[in-house]
């Protein structure tokens, strides 16, 4: 599918993966200039890319980027079990796979290339720069699933019974929680929309899903310190749902000479579209801001990849 405005242009598509599953592919561009820059969308747990982030998305084209969106296995247009993640390490080769297959066109071999993670698609970006650290120019972590807050997870001891059944039944859906839907989104209107929108997962976490984001969710936590790319983390005060003391955490340890933090008092955890207007317009100022003056930097990425390959091209003769 295409549709098309004076400004923008979307498109959407289906790619397989490595597993033979089809997923759900989409862009936004701008059509009547150059993209300054390629952003890449990495969507939550439950959600989808063409729905829950088109107005995230429509506001980076509109600042002159063009924006890249996909579905994960089981969410969204995709294929798999709805809201099953088997293997979350296959979830992020999945993303790294087809965002780096972008990056790699002729037409983009120059465009600085940045991502953007809302929830558990901040830990997916945060896994991305680990695989590939020399390859992204920046990300935006927008209240990152580094740990998911205490409230949110069942206690020890139904984890540790829990755990024993992963075996037997992966796929069910019986681990206690939160509607994380009404402690995301601030505003009634937005969680209308999520509830009504049928390609969000709205039941229960499936057993073996909970388990991994518990394990990818620790892992990240242990290893805050090796995040070297230059990041902006934006977390709301207010977060009943990730832990915002891990994005303060993540700030202070992690390598990257390039880091900010910003932290939003009274805001929840769906910054980019559960906030009233006023509030969103705040978090897309900063959004937009960071993006711009990196963008402006030139791209220091592509150019010492030239000399690298020019100096090759000089030794071997």
């Amino acid at each position: 599918m295409t549709s098309a405005t004076e400004d923008l242009k979307y498109e959407e598509s289906f790619i397989k993966n490595t597993r033979g599953l089809k997923l759900f592919t989409c862009r936004w561009v701008p059509t009547n200039k150059d993209p300054r820059a390629l952003v890449f969308l990495c969507h939550g747990y439950g959600m989808e890319c063409s729905i829950t982030m088109n107005s995230t998305a429509r506001r980076l084209v509109k600042a002159g980027y063009a924006v890249y969106g996909m579905d994960y296995e089981g969410h969204g247009k995709s294929d798999g079990l709805s809201a099953y993640i088997p293997n979350f390490d296959n979830l992020v080769d999945d993303v790294s796979t087809h965002y780096t297959t972008i990056c790699e066109r002729e037409e983009n071999k120059r465009k600085m290339r940045f991502m953007l993670g809302e929830s558990m698609g901040g830990a997916v970006v945060v896994l991305l720069c680990r695989k590939k650290p020399d390859f992204w120019d920046g990300a935006l972590l927008v209240a990152p699933m580094c740990k998911i807050a205490e409230e949110m997870k069942p206690s020890p001891f139904v984890i540790s019974i829990l755990t024993k059944l992963i075996s037997v039944i992966p796929k069910w859906k019986i681990i206690p929680s939160q509607d994380i839907i009404e402690i995301s989104y601030k505003e009634p209107d937005i969680r209308k929309q999520v509830r009504e929108n049928p390609l969000c997962y709205k039941g229960r976490p499936r057993l073996k899903t909970a388990y991994e984001l518990l394990r990818i969710s620790n892992d990240l936590e242990k290893r805050l310190q090796e995040v070297s790319l230059p990041f902006m983390v934006l977390h709301g005060d207010d977060d009943k749902v990730t832990d915002k003391a891990v994005s303060q955490e993540l700030y202070k340890v992690a390598l990257s000479s390039d880091k900010t933090l910003k932290l939003y008092p009274g805001m929840w955890h769906g910054l980019l579209n559960g906030e009233t207007q006023e509030n969103i317009e705040i978090v897309f100022a900063d959004v937009i801001g960071w993006l711009e003056k990196r963008s402006d930097y030139g791209n220091e990425r592509f150019e010492s990849e030239l000399k690298h390959y020019s100096d090759g091209l000089n030794f071997k003769e």
